[in-house]
């Protein structure tokens, strides 16, 4: 091992010892992922730590790796060898060893591996057991030196881990140096002594060669920071706080949060008089409630003392004033990016409280594969006792990990029953949709697939991937709408739609009922979503729309990022709110851009069936109050992205230019025949439109990508909508989802998905014989 120095700009002279014999590309890769890991924990290096790292990794060469390991081993607290013969060696690095009283930080393990070793780097502790002991109590976390509770518990003040998730590997790669991230938590403030222990599976140490070693730690105390937060009317509220250091770590640190905060969110919800605990320093938070709120940057510094800090929601707009109420009928409480693991997911107040702190009225708790038999004993038929006016959270059904789910998953909301009948649990369901609609619709439920785009990519007839399982991200062949590319149907979103909207099932009172209600927008790319929506209201179907996130599925950053935005003249209720979705008495949105109050002539949205008639052709007006938020600068990364490519919807992507303004589209028949440019500052705008109606049509608002209104239907002479094209393409559709679909079915209920498919071919082709 040799030791050289270098000069590295804006970081100094730095020693690294170094070894020679590690190659530059997988060592690179490694440190790559590294970066990637240290930035998901909250913990990044510098900037100009990063810019050094990049530089090295796009160099690719021996000297970029001596420059890597400098960065790097300037926070290796610890320098393991493991020798050829597999014994461990510990050293104790440079870095200072500062930790957080309530608090983690992470650090570096340089592994210098002249065994190439893949097994696990272990580490462990004494002062890392477990805080109490059987029979003892546990010792309180601010436990005074008078009373330190059992001697052996008093020591017991760290926590630790090796942080071994994606990017990150388990195991060692068995190159000649890597490095690992440790991750430390102090209970206490002042002076800690601690004693690491490593280990790759040997168990074996000589003389000089120690695999453990001692550091004293200074633990920097924290400070209570008592919270004042109100809305705009001044009340006591729950919402977001995103709070980093100077050196851009998260607080809390995210890799050891328990419900109500969320390990995967780096922001966290707050409410009015509630205390935060953080360690002197200065920092930078942001604080906003939900998407119509103006985010309120601030440094604040915390120092020798405990603090207060006072905080008021300022909106742009507030879609409730007039009536609509915002409500994301997808998100989870379990699964996906949730733990299984103090808990079976999260509980009602976590979720409860992430809706509130996102001004999100309506929460849908949808329980589902993961965890089913432990989330559904939350399932009551009513609206949940966490929920607070006007937040209101209930436990319902997706349909997603069992039954039907291969066919296309399923939100089944107002349920009665959460449980189809003949067993207790997920084995004995459906595998056909239409069975599991029938069910639900005898009760009442509003039903409507989920990530309605998924497995509806238009790929062109030559793209070898329609022959591929389905999978996300595939290029589009087309971002027109609507288009006439017959997509794979294999996936999980709204695919046997094509077959279920043909069919009217018995409601609750027996009489005939539309199968389906709604499909779901905003989660998945939204010219996929639209295409297959547009052609079934040109087909003469009235199924409306509803938004949705499916928290934290497709998205984990926040509940509420796909919102349906609900006209209700009567008191908010979760009922109320679904039947204001049925009726189509509602727009979607991702909270960036609204299309309130939209009317053709003197007819309300939603209201006698969203219909007006005409003798023959005539001009209509077009009315709504339009508003929309952009930043005053562009996002090119976001305006410019591929509509396959996150964020599916997001009002960036309807930005005109680099200029603030976003255009407002009337869509007829789903086809764009006029539009207006709205400035996207938060000014609400009275907008008009006299469109020409020639036939039987629906009309629309949208503002692409980031909003859209349920339709209205023009009747003209007593004639039906009907569009051959589209007509022509769900006839198509319903062909190309048997062969998707078929072999999933159970054969059990082969005959009646037979006679499903059989239907909606009639059904088309008598529309097209119209």
């Amino acid at each position: 091992m040799k030791t050289r120095h270098f000069l590295l700009a804006g970081l100094g002279v730095i020693s690294l010892s170094w070894v020679a014999a590690v190659e530059p590309q997988p060592f690179l890769a490694a440190t790559q992922r590294l970066t990637d890991a240290a930035s998901f924990l909250g913990t990044p290096f510098s900037k100009e730590e990063i810019a050094v790292l990049k530089a090295a990794i796009a160099a690719n060469d021996t000297a970029a790796v001596a420059k890597a390991q400098a960065v790097l081993d300037a926070h290796a607290l610890f320098h393991v060898t493991i020798t050829p013969e597999q014994r461990v060696k510990v050293e104790r690095g440079a870095v200072k060893a500062v930790l957080d009283e309530s608090g983690w930080r992470q650090y570096l393990v340089r592994v210098e591996n002249e065994a190439g070793v893949t097994a696990k780097l272990v580490v462990t502790s004494p002062q890392a057991k477990e805080a109490y002991v059987k029979g003892s109590p546990p010792v309180a976390p601010n436990a005074q030196p008078k009373d330190p509770g059992p001697p052996a518990i008093a020591t017991r003040w760290l926590d630790l881990q090796m942080f071994e998730a994606a990017p990150m590997q388990p195991n060692l790669s068995g190159l000649g140096v890597e490095y690992r991230i440790i991750q430390l938590y102090s209970r206490d403030a002042g002076k800690r002594d601690a004693t690491f222990s490593f280990d790759t599976g040997q168990g074996t140490q000589d003389l000089g060669f120690r695999a453990e070693a001692s550091v004293l730690f200074d633990c920097q105390p924290a400070r209570e920071v008592k919270l004042s937060i109100r809305d705009e009317n001044g009340q006591p509220c729950v919402a977001e706080l995103l709070i980093k250091d100077a050196a851009g770590r998260v607080y809390p640190s995210q890799i050891k949060r328990h419900a109500p905060d969320f390990f995967f969110h780096p922001q966290i919800y707050r409410g009015d008089g509630e205390v935060l605990k953080l360690p002197d320093g200065i920092y930078d938070i942001t604080f906003r409630r939900g998407p119509e709120s103006i985010p309120e940057s601030r440094k604040v510094t915390i120092a020798g003392k405990d603090a207060a800090l006072e905080f008021k929601v300022r909106r742009w707009v507030d879609p409730s004033k007039l009536g609509w109420w915002s409500g994301d009928h997808h998100i989870h409480a379990a699964g996906c990016a949730h733990y299984s693991v103090p808990t079976m997911g999260v509980h009602a107040p976590d979720m409860a409280r992430h809706c509130q702190g996102e001004d999100l009225k309506i929460g849908a708790n949808l329980t589902w594969g993961p965890c089913f038999d432990y989330q559904k004993q939350f399932f009551t038929g009513s609206e949940d006792k966490e929920s607070r006016f006007p937040f209101l959270l209930r436990y319902d059904v997706e349909v997603s990990g069992f039954g039907s789910h291969k066919s296309g998953h399923l939100c089944l909301l107002k349920l009665k029953e959460q449980m189809y009948p003949g067993g207790d649990s997920t084995a004995h369901w459906p595998t056909l949709c239409l069975n599991t609609l029938k069910w639900a619709k005898k009760q009442g439920a509003l039903t409507g697939p989920a990530h309605s785009g998924w497995g509806l990519q238009p790929l062109a007839e030559s793209d070898p991937a329609r022959a591929q399982q389905y999978k996300m991200g595939l290029p589009s062949a087309t971002d027109e709408l609507p288009n006439y590319i017959v997509p794979p149907f294999n996936g999980i979103g709204a695919c046997e739609y094509i077959v279920d909207v043909t069919h009217e099932v018995s409601g609750p009172d027996g009489k005939p009922v539309p199968a389906v209600d709604f499909l779901s927008m905003v989660d998945t790319p939204h010219t996929w979503e639209l295409n297959i929506w547009y052609h079934t209201l040109n087909a003469g179907f009235r199924t409306r729309v509803s938004g949705e996130t499916d928290f934290p599925c497709i998205y984990g950053e926040r509940v509420g990022l796909g919102r349906a935005y609900v006209k209700l003249d009567q008191r908010l209720s979760y009922d109320a709110w679904c039947e204001g979705i049925r009726s189509g008495r509602a727009y979607v949105s991702d909270g960036k851009s609204h299309l309130m109050d939209f009317k053709a002539g003197d007819q309300e949205l939603g209201v006698n069936g969203s219909e007006i008639r005409l003798a023959k052709p005539a001009t209509i007006k077009l009315t709504a109050k339009v508003a929309a938020m952009l930043d005053t600068q562009p996002h090119p990364e976001i305006q410019n992205a591929p509509v396959g490519q996150k964020p599916f919807w997001d009002v960036e992507r309807a930005r005109i230019g680099t200029s603030r303004k976003v255009p407002v589209e009337v869509i007829v028949n789903g086809v764009t025949v006029q539009k207006q440019d709205l400035p996207a500052d938060g000014t609400s705008v009275d907008l008009t439109f006299d469109v020409s109606i020639e036939k039987s049509c629906w009309v629309a608002l949208r503002i692409r990508a980031s909003s859209h209104t349920n339709p209205i239907f023009v009747i003209v002479n007593d004639k039906p909508i009907r569009e051959k094209r589209s007509l022509e393409w769900c006839l198509k559709g319903v062909d190309q989802c048997w062969s998707q679909k078929e072999a999933l079915i159970d054969p059990k209920e082969h005959a009646d998905a037979v006679a499903a498919y059989e239907h909606a071919r009639r059904v088309y082709r008598e529309r097209l014989a119209e």
